[in-house]
């Protein structure tokens, strides 16, 4: 039976994030925090996360996601909550 207290979260963040190391930056943060997913570059300059772990963690990984590494500017990460996959590790794509 899955682990109940894994949640999923979708995000797509919005500003200055692509060229900027944020996809490399992204997998180590997760990594660090014991996150399940992946990280993609969209074609209108997004970036696209799936996260899978506890709430806290993810809680923490969207509030770092706001900041980003030194080079990049989000402007905003949208999000929403969406059925865990099972997920194992956290890659980049």
């Amino acid at each position: 039976m899955a682990d109940q207290r894994v949640t999923a979260r979708h995000c797509i963040v919005h500003g200055r994030v692509q060229g900027v190391f944020y996809r490399a930056w992204t997998v180590a943060a997760a990594r660090e925090l014991g996150l399940a997913g992946w990280v993609r570059n969209l074609p209108d300059g997004t970036v696209e996360a799936q996260l899978e772990g506890d709430d806290e963690s993810i809680a923490r990984m969207i509030a770092a996601m706001h900041e980003g590494p030194p080079r990049a500017a989000p402007t905003r990460v949208e999000q929403r909550k969406i059925p865990p996959q099972g997920i194992a590790g956290f890659s980049r794509r």
